[in-house]
């Protein structure tokens, strides 16, 4: 009796064979689904096969280590379409009020708890999200997904981190959290991805993770943070197209 396949396994695969697909279409014509005439293409040539097995097989390793990506992909594409179609529905000018008034109510506790300066400084926090949130809205509305990569998701990551890690250096409370959590990233960071790019060394010299570096840290992560996450929706859209 043949065994059959969960749904699960079948999508798997046929996620994996699209992703190595993407891949040798980098380099040679017509790799996706075979045309019902001309069928997929092959080389003729001696040389051409030994190339087209070295690739397909570097392939292979490609999509080994891109595949978790893609499932990232799978789950933020999710979580991203929703928030999308969220601001779609207030448009702009709804998605700047709201904004505005769930920061400015950041504001007003900071009023009431923190010194005029820490005040001030929520304040423009929330001044900064606010303006964010507008250009990620505008951005992705532009159209284009370089667009939206680039510039939208950027905008929105920064519209969510800033104002919380400006008051966390006014409030004992926020910062209880905020500041130790951000403290441990930063190790993380040192001791791992900048130490093999050689910068760990750099910024422990030179700089200190005190006051406004935190604000500097958050904001330097929210950019390359918001073109990772547009970069794995948009590799999930490229293996499994939305109305798949």
């Amino acid at each position: 009796m043949r065994s059959r396949r969960s749904p699960a396994i079948e999508a798997i695969r046929l996620d994996l064979r699209r992703l190595h697909e993407h891949w040798m279409e980098l380099f040679f014509p017509r790799q996706r689904a075979a045309h019902s005439v001309l069928g997929k293409w092959r080389p003729s040539t001696r040389g051409g096969r030994i190339a087209y097995r070295f690739l397909g097989a570097l392939g292979t390793l490609v999509v080994a280590l891109l595949y978790p990506l893609v499932l990232v992909g799978f789950a933020a594409r999710f979580h991203t379409r929703r928030i999308d179609r969220a601001a779609a529905g207030l448009g702009l000018a709804g998605v700047v009020s709201l904004t505005a008034l769930v920061w400015g109510v950041l504001a007003a506790v900071a009023r009431l708890q923190l010194s005029r300066g820490g005040f001030l400084a929520v304040a423009a926090a929330a001044a900064v999200a606010t303006v964010a949130a507008a250009l990620a809205v505008a951005f992705a509305r532009i159209g284009g997904r370089g667009t939206t990569v680039v510039f939208a998701y950027p905008a929105a990551t920064t519209a969510l981190f800033l104002p919380p890690v400006v008051a966390a250096l006014f409030s004992t409370t926020v910062g209880s959290v905020v500041l130790p959590g951000s403290t441990e990233l930063a190790i993380g960071l040192l001791d791992g991805p900048l130490a093999l790019v050689g910068v760990d060394g750099y910024l422990r010299e030179n700089y200190t993770l005190e006051g406004a570096a935190y604000v500097g840290m958050w904001l330097a992560i929210a950019v390359p943070l918001g073109w990772l996450l547009g970069g794995v929706v948009t590799l999930a859209d490229l293996v499994r197209p939305d109305d798949q």
